[in-house]
């Protein structure tokens, strides 16, 4: 983010009168703080006359706002801890729009929606690139614990910074240090949300028309039908909403978007869509245990919560799949990646870089980190690249030089201290590459279920006439239902996704229409 107030969007004449209508006008001198690093809130700020400057912590400047620009990024929306601080810098006026008010006009003014939102979104992953901003993290490579926060802190898009060490005084590792200058000792994923200010604390028990389990496409589509058609939902998810398509780079195929759309961007205009007709997604909340009822069933959350739903959408998703190799663990984190977000990038620029994966996810993230300056090659274990992967992005790897390997796959890994220093292949063959993504297909995320719901071999979980069940995306118990990626035979594909969330939520009508009314 560089100093400079050209860059930044402007607001037209008439959304400035339209905010001034809905927000109250107030004057700041220069030196004034609008707000710091480590308040708790702040408005949605539209600057009529002056100019202010965003400075990180340590007083560093990172860019400036002038007359009709606006302030502010995601965690205005999402209540998070503030990162930055505003100081002025010549005589201010402005507008100050509460919060809950902003969000109003967001989900009725579309293209006030589309600016404030792709705004925000950009300025959230050039906050990621900033090093020192947001969230600290202390802890050695060596610690589990201290990696599962990493990875929770990527997924969850923070910005963040990594100390690669082990905390002073012998405390256990990790210590994450707020902004602000709290510090939370060994806390979990839920303790640093919340901390931050986002994380929805639930009731010990909830009781629901509709819960959706998993906060991917699949899941944010059905939360979003099921509460705009007057279902009570609580969606629950146990990392980060978005799924993997949250991580995408970019998403070039998806419909409407002929610019392609970022999958931080989609899954951010998800959930507010869905929070704009009150369903109620809570995260991380993971469960851990599914007892089918009549009529009512319940789904147990970690932390002894639990979830009384008159139907129950299981969107989980699947998780990554590893490369079998018996030291990927000590580079995963620092040079092994499973997603190619602003913080990869940035660090992988003129870098030589495999991105292993044959399918899109894996053309996706090689364009990327082509276009962001890194020496990209693919490697794939196929014969002909065309057998998984759609053209258009074939395409883009020959338009950005990215090099393919057929018939790759990587047998050894070496490097000293988590910093990787090049792979050997099954052939022999060593290649010198520092940094390593992965995308190598994911396994359901189903074993919570047990034996609840009938399964396929695999793990993905049976519907429809596969499962003896009544509807198309109902499993084997009547009431519970599954759509996206963990669904048996489901197209593995965002769109897709989206459509069977949307469709489960048709089924869930007609399944609790069909129930006697005491069970209503």
């Amino acid at each position: 983010m560089a100093a400079s107030a050209s860059g930044s969007p402007s607001l037209s004449p008439s959304q400035l009168a339209m905010l001034a209508g809905v927000g109250e006008e107030r004057t700041a001198g220069v030196g004034d703080v609008l707000y710091r690093v480590g308040d708790a809130t702040y408005p949605f700020i539209a600057i009529q006359e002056g100019e202010v400057a965003v400075l990180d912590a340590a007083g560093n400047e990172l860019v400036r706002h002038g007359a009709s620009g606006f302030l502010g990024e995601l965690n205005l929306l999402s209540g998070q801890t503030v990162f930055v601080t505003v100081v002025v810098t010549r005589p201010l006026r402005y507008v100050a729009v509460d919060r809950d008010v902003l969000r109003g006009l967001l989900f009725e003014d579309g293209p006030l929606s589309d600016l404030v939102l792709t705004t925000f979104m950009s300025r959230r992953a050039a906050l990621q690139r900033v090093e020192g901003l947001g969230i600290e993290i202390v802890g050695p490579r060596s610690s589990g614990a201290t990696m599962r926060m990493l990875d929770f802190a990527r997924a969850n898009r923070l910005p963040f910074t990594w100390h690669d060490e082990s905390p002073s005084g012998g405390e256990e590792a990790p210590l994450v240090r707020l902004p602000g200058g709290a510090e939370l000792k060994q806390p979990s994923s839920g303790d640093v949300l919340r901390a931050l200010g986002v994380g929805r604390e639930l009731e010990r028990r909830e009781e629901v028309d509709l819960l959706v389990v998993g906060g991917g496409p699949a899941g944010l589509a059905a939360a979003v039908y099921g509460a705009s058609e007057g279902l009570d939902t609580l969606l629950v998810e146990g990392t980060a909403l978005g799924g993997q398509a949250g991580s995408s780079s970019r998403i070039e195929n998806y419909l409407g978007f002929p610019a392609g759309i970022s999958g931080a961007e989609l899954t951010s205009r998800a959930v507010s869509q869905a929070r704009k007709f009150g369903a109620r997604p809570a995260t991380p909340y993971r469960a851990v245990a599914l007892d089918p009822g009549d009529g009512r069933h319940v789904v147990h959350l970690e932390e002894g919560h639990e979830v009384v739903a008159r139907a129950v959408v299981l969107a989980t998703g699947a998780e990554y799949r590893r490369l079998p190799l018996a030291d990927l663990s000590a580079y995963e984190g620092t040079s092994v990646f499973y997603a190619a977000g602003p913080p990869e990038a940035q660090v992988c620029g003129a870098a030589r870089v495999a991105v292993v994966g044959g399918g899109n996810s894996a053309g996706q993230a090689a364009v990327w980190l082509a276009r962001g300056g890194a020496l990209v090659t693919l490697l794939h274990r196929r014969g002909y690249l065309r057998e998984t992967m759609s053209d258009y992005l074939i395409q883009e790897l020959e338009r950005y030089g990215v090099a393919v390997r057929d018939r790759s796959e990587i047998a050894e890994l070496h490097g000293e201290g988590g910093r990787l220093e090049a792979v050997t292949l099954t052939d022999g063959n060593r290649l010198p590459f520092s940094f390593l993504f992965l995308f190598l297909g994911a396994r359901p995320c189903t074993e919570w279920v047990g034996d609840t719901v009938a399964r396929h071999d695999d793990g993905f979980v049976l519907t429809g006439d596969a499962a003896g069940a009544a509807y198309l995306l109902e499993t084997s118990v009547p009431g519970i239902f599954a759509a996206g990626d963990v669904r048996s035979g489901s197209t593995k594909r965002c769109a897709a996704a989206v459509g069977e969330g949307s469709m489960a939520v048709q089924f869930v009508h007609e399944h609790l229409a069909a129930q006697p009314a005491g069970a209503r």
